[in-house]
């Protein structure tokens, strides 16, 4: 969990904010997906968000569930994930390393086993896409008792009573939806979430970070010059995986590019 919180003041030094890749781990195959982390820290990502393979991703469109049928036919199993988090988190002891799960996911062998799993493999964070704030608490007791930081979705159209309880129970950061819908990538921003990002602050909230159709610099710097502390890019990431399949050395290479530039548009 404190990791985020040493990040956020190194960058705030800096006058930089976060730049955030995900990737469905195992994808497209596990060997390879060791490579592609190595990748994306080596391009400059200052925090990794990693999806563990589910068979039905509810919050996720089409390129980013296409990453999780490989990951499935690659026989890459929760079991597997933990074995593969743990060797990321000896490699880079610093990072912190978030998990975007399903709630299915966490339920299978009980929630407290699921958090105690995490802390083992050296996971600082978690978000359930599918539980709100209001359904929260067993997930919630259960990472705070493991020191992993629960991590709360906050729509564009929160209220005041949601902006409070996720500032309440949230940890970490909080994961900023840049629309609703489904993941995707997306080549204009809405109207910059300036509004909500103050709020956040205001009821002392875990820092901002922006996802969702995030896929060019331009709107990585729209997104820090709204306040906020950093952004996720999910959909454009996995593209270059699938587009490049066949050819893992220029995919690589692809996603070290790719995350550079994202990660010198947050340079404030």
């Amino acid at each position: 969990m404190e990791r985020y919180e040493l990040l956020f003041k190194k960058l705030e030094k800096q006058n930089q904010g976060a730049f955030v890749p995900f990737v469905t781990l195992g994808d497209p195959n596990p060997e390879l997906s060791l490579d592609i982390i190595d990748a994306l820290i080596s391009g400059g990502a200052d925090a990794l968000e990693i999806g563990i393979p589910f068979s039905d991703p509810l919050a996720d469109g089409p390129t980013i569930q296409n990453a999780n049928l490989r990951a499935l036919s690659s026989h890459v199993t929760p079991t597997l994930c933990f074995e593969l988090l743990t060797q990321i988190r000896a490699k880079y002891p610093d990072i912190p390393i978030g998990l975007l799960m399903y709630a299915n996911l966490v339920f299978h062998n009980g929630i407290d086993e699921f958090y105690a799993r995490c802390k083992n493999a050296g996971v600082d964070s978690v978000l359930v896409a599918d539980v709100p704030v209001s359904e929260s608490r067993p997930f919630y007791s259960a990472a705070i008792k493991h020191n992993i930081a629960p991590i709360f979705i906050c729509p564009p159209n929160a209220d005041d009573n949601l902006l409070r309880e996720i500032a309440s129970f949230g940890r970490g950061y909080t994961y900023l939806l840049s629309r609703a819908g489904t993941t995707g990538v997306q080549n204009r921003m809405e109207n910059p979430l300036t509004e909500l990002v103050n709020k956040l602050k205001e009821y002392r909230a875990a820092p901002a970070i922006q996802g969702f159709g995030i896929s060019e610099p331009a709107q990585v710097t729209s997104v820090i010059n709204s306040g906020a502390a950093g952004a996720i890019s999910g959909s454009a990431v996995v593209n270059i995986i699938e587009n490049n399949l066949h050819q893992p050395q220029v995919m690589l290479e692809k996603l070290r590019v790719f995350v550079h530039s994202m990660k010198s548009a947050t340079l404030r």
